[in-house]
């Protein structure tokens, strides 16, 4: 019997060793995996502070012109030609035989000094000129299958960048809305 209580005493001893070991292996996976949760959450909020920054540099940057999405700043709405009646323009060419009536109004960059008068908001006499040449010429020469009104997305487009080049290319224009439209 004193051989099976001194191999049962071993077996204890061994089993508290073995207990004594697996309770640091135990332990020390479970402060990893702490760790590694801290260290987890500090990069990504380390990642979103960069995204979100770099986000709204990216917006920020863009804010005194049109960039690409088309986002910019607030616009002075301007009216083309007569404030009551609008443009009329003979169009399809001279043998067209067809009127439009329209009425145009463009949202002006307001930082554009050669466009805009700062006092009255309204466009500079020369600037203003320019700006309803370019429109009558446009409008006159484009084709009467042109104003299908699944087109003028592409027709307002194409009237901002005749007017916008005009003035050097710039984005003196941000965009173009129609108010109404008869063709006759």
């Amino acid at each position: 019997m004193a051989d099976k209580d001194k191999e049962k005493d071993a077996a204890a001893e061994a089993s508290e060793e073995g207990a004594e070991v697996a309770e640091p292996k135990q332990k020390s996976p479970i402060i990893l995996i702490a760790v590694l949760a801290v260290l987890g959450l500090a990069l990504a909020a380390g990642i979103s502070v960069f995204v979100t920054t770099k986000i709204m540099a990216d917006a920020n940057a863009g804010h005194e012109d049109e960039d690409e999405d088309g986002k910019h700043e607030p616009g002075i709405f301007l009216q083309l030609g007569d404030p009551k009646d609008g443009i009329l323009v003979n169009v399809g060419g001279p043998r067209g035989g067809k009127f439009l009536k329209t009425t145009i109004v463009l949202e002006m960059n307001p930082n554009k000094k050669s466009v805009i008068n700062e006092e009255t908001q309204q466009f500079n006499p020369d600037a203003e000129i320019k700006i309803m040449d370019v429109t009558t010429q446009f409008l006159r020469s484009t084709k009467i299958e042109d104003f299908d009104a699944e087109k003028q997305p592409e027709l307002k487009k194409q009237l901002k960048d005749a007017i916008n080049a005009e003035f050097g290319g710039s984005s003196a224009v941000f965009d173009v809305y129609i108010k109404n439209f008869l063709l006759q």
